[in-house]
């Protein structure tokens, strides 16, 4: 099997066509593709179900092996991949129901119309008895944005908690926030599925739209992530526009 190795701030994934499978990949095969010690290690596997001139429909898997509704740095490395292919500077990758068209902007960046975004009241959680105040998101996957200064052992003691709340029964994406100024945000993640993740796109657009909407700050905001930073466009009903890098690693083949 042919893969490619990609990476969007350091969130790295591994890019495959079911046509060189010869049938779909499965959970197992995603869990070894992503393990660095049995595979060959990334933080999710694109699997290109089908390609029709500048649309491909993509499956994103987690590395646990499960499956992910939204990944706006896997969309983002399938929209360059799929815009190298098709010689196109526009393309669209539809992820289940959702369609994202996407533009190349220059050598690494690509601008993704993501939708419109979703966010509700704030809520509180009881986490080990520690009330945590959180605003859910949903940008075609569920998020739990949380406004407290990021630090790491907070997120590492909070996020895989939250993730396995009973307040969310398919789990959650995690995101601590700090407002850095009118435009600009710092954000840790932990991932559904994945853990600490240096960038996540889907919570770039999640910390952004909860900020615009809670009056933290106003559009564009500039997310900080320990990976580096995306820009977030957040239009006057919901819609987000997100902008990042996407570069390729190298490409080989696997035995899976």
């Amino acid at each position: 099997m042919r893969f490619s190795k990609w990476h969007a701030l350091g969130n790295s994934y591994l890019l495959v066509e079911r046509s060189e499978l010869g049938s779909p990949l499965t959970p197992t095969q995603a869990h070894r593709l992503c393990d660095v010690h049995s595979g060959i290690g990334s933080d999710g596997v694109l699997e290109v179900v089908s390609v029709d001139g500048r649309s491909a429909e993509v499956v994103i898997w987690n590395p646990d092996g499960s499956t992910a509704e939204m990944s706006g740095n896997g969309v983002r490395i399938a929209a360059r991949w799929l815009a190298a292919r098709a010689g196109a500077a526009s393309v669209t990758i539809r992820v289940g129901p959702r369609e994202v068209p996407a533009r190349i902007l220059g050598a690494l960046a690509v601008e993704q119309d993501m939708g419109t975004v979703e966010v509700g009241e704030t809520e509180t959680l009881d986490v080990d008895g520690e009330e945590v105040e959180f605003t859910p998101v949903s940008v075609g996957n569920p998020h739990a944005v949380v406004l407290r200064p990021p630090v790491r052992e907070q997120l590492l003691r909070l996020g895989p908690r939250i993730e396995r709340h009973p307040r969310f029964p398919a789990r959650t994406n995690v995101q601590l926030v700090g407002v850095d100024g009118p435009h600009e945000l710092t954000a840790l993640v932990w991932e559904r599925g994945a853990g600490e993740t240096s960038a996540s796109g889907s919570s770039a657009v999640a910390v952004a739209a909860a900020a615009v909407a809670k009056g933290w700050c106003e559009s564009p905001v500039t997310v900080h992530l320990p990976g580096g930073e995306l820009g977030v466009a957040i239009d006057t009903d919901g819609r987000a526009v997100l902008t990042g890098p996407a570069e390729q690693i190298c490409s080989g083949e696997a035995l899976v």
